[in-house]
């Protein structure tokens, strides 16, 4: 303990003493953190970690002690302990991951940092301590594109120029460690060029500054505004998770997912899983990368994925929801790296709180409050309907991550998505990537339309979270923002005109079309049931508003 009011708190460290049951809130831990502690808990397996409680994040004086190391040198000494590695040391080096954690759930809306520890003087003993020689100069160039964005304030951009030089089209999985190599050298020359100072190599001031970042996201522009549209105060704060490094980019049995326990689309009783082999986790939440769905990790490592479904039935058992959680795979052992309530349609919260009830997972009374707000109209699904003799043809299909059907003008950047909505016309947003960036956009918008991007992406969750529909991952789409027109299926399409997205199929049609509301009869009458209601009247059809 630093002082009774701002803690430093172990978990998963075998020797150190993790927080007490009264200490052990997600208002102190933040709701990361606290549901980390809960998974250790449960002897699930987590990589171990320290946590600065949300207590640094009060006020300027807190957050600026929270950055010395005299702060937390005591977690991070426990932390080496548990580890038996140490931060800096060049045969046996730490390398550990800084995230963010409010009392509530953001997801993301701020900032994470990966693979902080790497440096000229660590990087032989990476290289020793793992054999990967890919694994190590990756890490190390991810470490060095990341802390520029979020640390230096770099533009993506900056990084993405050296990474072109390799050859845009190839997927950065394919390149060989010689050419990662050569991409960190070229990050370190463009880190000093544009920082005006050299990438740090010393691992504790990494640290430090990274802990700062994370700290100063709580007030990025995405952060305030999701605060806003969900009427969060801003004294909440977020707390900062230290956590020793697992590595889902160490080859061909690891990779890194993010999954559902139930579909959040139609709350199936099913797992959602979106799973990248030999990747990072920011790879599948960025939503700059399109990912696979589980089946190809049940194929390769059936033994992993078996343990997935068992922990994740533990998780629903123990805390009585349908889960989010992140988790890493490195060779072929499993570590949970969080786990929160997931964020779901409307009639996936009713068929999932009636499913929790008939399992005896729930009582009566929660799955009362949690269907509270639903009437028929919310469990009404807007579907695709052809006029009468003609069939629809859609231009190209994607991945569904929020369902219905959105009709509107395109619009290729909030800008745009403004003028449009201040004129009164409805909007699709069409994005290169699913990013939490176009938070402001999105709330515009009757729908996101994106190249690029995976299910899970937070961008994607929020879609969902805010009721929109959500295409992910079209691959036959390009965009045109200079000529502010988008190619798709073959058809040019100019920003302004009419585009329809069907979230229930993951088809995209040009122009807009007729529409009908299909009831989930049996769902409501379940539901109906569960208040003790007569049986309602059904929704009438009608057009694409």
């Amino acid at each position: 303990m630093i002082a009774p009011d701002r803690s430093v708190f172990l978990i998963g460290c075998p020797d150190g003493a993790g927080p007490s049951l009264a200490e052990a809130t997600p208002q102190a831990l933040g709701f990361k953190a606290y549901n980390l502690w809960r998974m250790a808990g449960l002897g699930l397996r987590v990589p171990p970690a320290f946590v600065l409680g949300t207590a640094w994040c009060t006020d300027a004086e807190s957050r600026r002690a929270a950055c010395e190391p005299q702060a937390w040198q005591a977690g991070l000494q426990a932390l080496e302990q548990a580890c038996g590695l140490r931060l800096g040391d060049v045969r046996r080096p730490l390398l550990v991951s800084v995230r963010s954690g409010a009392p509530v759930s953001m997801p993301g809306m701020m900032e994470t940092l990966l693979n902080i520890g790497l440096c000229e003087a660590t990087v032989p003993g990476l290289l020793r301590q793992t054999g990967r020689p890919r694994l190590v100069w990756d890490a190390y160039r991810r470490l060095i594109a990341t802390y520029g964005e979020v640390v230096a304030g770099l533009e993506a951009a900056v990084f993405e120029e050296d990474r072109a030089r390799l050859g845009a089209d190839r997927d950065e999985r394919d390149l060989d460690f010689a050419e990662l190599r050569s991409l960190c050298r070229s990050h370190l020359r463009r880190f000093a060029e544009e920082a005006g100072r050299p990438f740090p190599q010393d691992p504790v001031s990494q640290l430090g500054e990274a802990i700062a970042a994370v700290l100063a996201s709580w007030q990025s522009d995405r952060a305030v505004e999701y605060r806003r549209l969900h009427a969060l105060p801003d004294s909440l704060g977020t707390a900062v998770t230290v956590q020793r490094m697992v590595f889902g980019n160490a080859g061909a049995r690891s990779g890194s997912g993010v999954g559902f326990t139930r579909d959040p689309v139609s709350g199936e009783p099913r797992p959602w899983v979106d799973f990248l082999f030999n990747a990072q986790g920011e790879d599948v939440v960025s939503g700059r990368r399109s990912a696979h769905g589980h089946d190809e990790l049940a194929a390769r490592l059936p033994d992993c994925w078996n343990e997935l479904e068992t922990a994740t039935r533990s998780l629903e058992h123990a805390l009585g929801d349908m889960q989010d959680f992140e988790f890493t795979v490195e060779e072929g052992r499993l570590y949970l790296l969080q786990t929160r309530s997931g964020k779901r349609s409307a009639q996936a919260a009713a068929r999932i709180a009636l499913d929790l009830h008939d399992e005896g997972l729930i009582d009566t009374a929660t799955a009362r409050q949690r269907t509270a707000d639903l009437d028929e109209q919310a469990l009404g699904q807007r579907r695709v309907c052809a006029d009468d003799g003609q069939t629809l043809q859609p231009l190209a299909h994607a991945a569904s991550a929020g369902p219905g059907v959105a009709c509107g003008l395109i619009a290729l950047d909030e800008a745009a998505a403004l003028a449009l909505r201040s004129r009164g016309e409805p909007v699709v947003l069409v994005r290169s990537d699913a990013e939490t960036s176009d938070l402001a956009a999105l709330e515009q918008a009757e729908g996101l339309l994106t190249c690029h991007g995976a299910r899970t992406s937070h961008a994607a969750v929020i879609a969902r979270q805010l009721g929109k529909v959500c295409l992910v991952g079209c691959a036959g789409l390009e965009i045109d923002l200079a000529a502010r027109c988008l190619r798709l299926g073959g058809q040019l399409m100019r920003e302004g005109e009419a585009i329809s997205l069907d979230g229930n199929e993951g088809d995209i049609y040009a122009g807009l079309v007729r529409t009908r509301i299909e009831q989930p009869r049996e769902l409501w009458a379940r539901l109906q049931r569960l208040r003790g209601e007569p049986p309602g009247s059904a929704l009438p059809s009608g057009p694409c508003p």
